[in-house]
């Protein structure tokens, strides 16, 4: 018989019922601040989340200094591991190489020798191959840890301790930037530069109430380790500063280089933070291959230590600025950094923090620290003039203190009770070595008693003032500022500021697509598609049954197309998102939203320098310049006001000096074209007065060469001034019935 799996003394009636929402809350919101608080949210004081707190603490516990030897990462991740991080070894190592990576941290914090992976994604060599120490950034963030500069917990198996957070004496939060997902949170801020941000310190112990826009002028906006041009207005940044949330653009940076016989390439020699190269070339090649660059022939990269990508234009006359400019619009090129400043707030308030906040708290933090550092050496100095304090008692009574230890059985108590020394002085006195009891030991001594109690005066003094508490904190990080002043090779700034070049965006648009010639071909039905290359002879084009060429005309793959339906909407469609002319098209519906009872009255390609006549069944009419008809969205664009039964029924190209309108009644009317009103929109004018019916056709034509008209056989006819006096008149009247050999069609051809 098989052992039974339910525990002794159970049964059903010892099951505890337990409300499930509550549970699931319970523990879920438990995940969600381990995970905000133990992992994915740096501290405003040292910038640190806790994995790389404790990486750089047993380090420091390792002897790892800057100025001294490597040791194995595999060592090193194992004491992470074993005393204070109880996570995996790989996401410890993870953590530990981007530290040493100088392309995804400002100033690294860890000196790593051997792979530590590149801009180009390339993983790092495992932890057994490669060795590290720390930095002199590392260690300003350690300064003063074993001096009680801050508190210490328990580690998670109680049996060392860690700090809480570090002492920070380098700025890293918004030096090195972090970027962490928390539950129902995240974070992201890029670096800055160190320099700056101890001059914006500075300013702000001077000037404790300066807001946003003075800090600014010190921090002007983020200083990326991969460099790029940072194009975010002034105005954005300054806002993102004070919201903590918003975001820089950060292009490229490049220049042309001449390859003789008046031709160039573009070199890039720095991209945007983050972005891996390889991936970047990539994707170049990629949209290359699918022609959506056509300014574009190669691409190379030539990088060594330092990046060199070669663009190579299609001919010499290709503006570099457009096919820059067609680029940062389809790549990585150009990427926009986020800023999210969500960080813990004296460790234990997850906020998000306006620049000044964070100076302010990293400030208060360094000041406590000082505070904290200053009582540990008081305390140390305090003990040690107590200890002195004992000696050069027993140097004045040097003789009865050698007889007391001599002869008496419990020296001590009577070293105390002869000359009212304390327990720790008595100890000193009888700890002493022969060699201390020569003369020259006791003005040594005596020197030491002064220096200190002149040590001790001032920091009783600096713990009494906040004003000169101020100044030593001042004074630190001015000291900080030298080390990594803009002038050394790590402070130089990398990312410079520059406006984004004003450009055309239509020439933009142009320059990403393949300029073709196209046959655009318009159904009854309303279907629409591109033949490629200029056809005039149409006749062997197939429809779908009951359908047939409604219209056709020439354009280029570049081109915007614009239609007009009969409810008086324009669209606008791009000639490269025209489908092919394998098949018969696409119904013109699915890529605009037009009114099921309206239909389409023409189609044509959009020239923002021309003006089209718009003609309702009415009889009413306004000029409109194409530039006004083009629609940003599927939409399109209500250009004339009809109601039904009335309809937009003719769209006429304007030129010349006069209008010549006829009726379904045959009645012809010839004004001049100044008697119509140009609008962007609107119902029109009454162009020509009917008792019923409606307008036939309309014409624009220069009087000088009179009007001309062709007849169903193809005979061409024109009648100058003197031959229209008849039918001239003034825009809205009635008209006369047209000339005899006009088209019964009712039509100007």
């Amino acid at each position: 018989m098989g052992k039974s799996l339910v525990p002794p003394g159970s049964g059903p009636n010892d099951a505890e019922p337990i409300d499930l929402k509550k549970a699931l809350e319970e523990r879920y919101l438990a995940y969600a601040l381990s995970t905000i608080m133990h992992r994915a949210l740096p501290d405003v004081r040292d910038g640190l989340k806790p994995v790389h707190r404790r990486i750089i603490y047993a380090m420091s516990e390792m002897g790892l200094r800057s100025g001294g030897s490597f040791r194995k990462c595999a060592k090193i991740v194992g004491e992470v591991m074993g005393n204070f991080h109880p996570h995996g070894d790989q996401s410890i190592y993870d953590a530990l190489v981007r530290l040493a990576q100088d392309f995804a941290v400002r100033y690294p914090l860890v000196n790593g020798q051997g792979n530590f992976g590149n801009i180009d994604g390339d993983n790092p060599a495992a932890m057994r191959y490669t060795e590290s120490k720390m930095t002199a950034a590392a260690e300003l963030i350690l300064e003063g840890i074993d001096e009680d500069a801050v508190d210490f917990r328990t580690t998670y198996d109680e049996e060392n301790s860690e700090p809480v957070v570090l002492p920070g004496a380098f700025p890293n939060l918004l030096a090195n930037g972090a970027t962490g997902i928390a539950v129902g949170m995240a974070t992201s801020i890029p670096p800055h530069n160190a320099a700056e941000l101890c001059d914006a310190a500075l300013h702000l112990i001077e000037n404790p109430h300066a807001g946003v826009e003075e800090l600014v002028e010190f921090v002007p906006g983020p200083d990326l380790p991969t460099g790029g041009l940072i194009i975010e207005s002034r105005n954005s940044i300054i806002e993102s500063y004070r919201t903590g949330r918003g975001g820089f653009r950060v292009r490229a940076k490049w220049e042309t280089e001449d390859t003789g016989r008046g031709g160039y390439q573009i070199v890039v020699t720095e991209i945007p933070y983050m972005v891996q190269k390889s991936r970047l070339v990539e994707k170049i090649a990629e949209l290359l291959l699918a022609r959506k660059l056509p300014l574009l022939d190669d691409v190379r990269d030539e990088s060594a230590e330092d990046i060199r990508l070669i663009l190579v234009p299609k001919s010499r006359s290709v503006d570099p600025m457009l096919l820059m400019e067609s680029l940062f619009r389809l790549t990585e090129l150009e990427s926009r950094i986020p800023l999210n400043l969500n960080v813990l707030s004296r460790g234990r308030v997850p906020k998000v923090m306006s620049l000044p906040e964070v100076l302010r708290e990293w400030l208060e933090h360094r000041k406590e620290v000082l505070q904290r550092r200053s009582r540990h050496r008081l305390a140390a100095i305090e003990r040690r003039l107590e200890i002195l304090g004992g000696l050069l008692i027993a140097y004045l009574n040097l003789d009865e203190v050698i007889r007391i230890i001599r002869e008496e059985d419990e020296p001590k108590q009577e070293l105390m009770r002869r000359f009212e020394l304390t327990d720790l002085q008595a100890e000193s006195v009888l700890n002493m070595r022969l060699r201390q009891l020569r003369k020259l030991e006791e003005i040594e001594i005596r020197k030491e008693f002064d220096d200190l109690a002149e040590e001790k005066a001032k920091i009783e003094g600096l713990l009494a003032s906040d004003r000169k508490q101020w100044q030593a904190v001042a004074w630190q990080i001015r000291d900080v500022k030298k080390t990594f002043g803009k002038e050394t090779q790590i402070g130089r700034r990398r990312s410079q500021f520059a406006d984004a070049p004003e450009t055309d965006m239509e020439a933009i648009q142009q320059a990403m697509i393949e300029k073709e010639p196209i046959t655009v071909v318009l159904s009854e039905k309303g279907w629409i598609r591109a033949l490629k290359g200029h056809i005039s002879d149409l006749g062997a084009l197939a429809f779908k049954d009951g359908d047939k060429l409604k219209l056709s005309f020439f354009a280029q793959t570049t081109d915007k197309l614009l239609l007009v339906t009969t409810g008086g909407k324009a669209f606008t469609l791009g000639a490269d998102k025209l489908p092919g002319g394998r098949g018969h098209g696409e119904p013109v519906r699915i890529m605009v939203e037009m009114e099921t009872d309206q239909d389409i009255v023409t189609a044509f390609v959009h020239d923002p320098q021309k003006r089209v006549f718009l003609v309702s069944k009415a009889g009413n009419g306004f000029v409109i310049g194409e530039r006004d008809m083009v629609a940003n969205t599927r939409k399109g664009k209500q250009v004339m006001n009809v109601r039904t039964p009335d309809e937009t029924c003719l769209v006429v190209p304007v030129s010349g000096d006069h209008v010549a309108v006829i009726g379904e009644n045959r009645k012809l009317l010839v004004f001049p074209l100044v008697q119509v009103p140009e609008m962007s929109r609107g119902k029109g004018v009454r162009l020509q007065r009917y008792k019923d019916g409606g307008v036939g056709d309309v014409k624009c034509f220069t009087m000088a060469d009179g009007l001309s008209w062709s007849d169903s056989a193809g005979r061409s006819f024109t009648r100058g001034e003197a031959e229209l006096l008849e039918w001239m008149g003034d825009r809205a009247q009635a008209g006369r019935i047209a000339p005899k050999g006009f088209p019964r069609s009712g039509r100007f051809g």
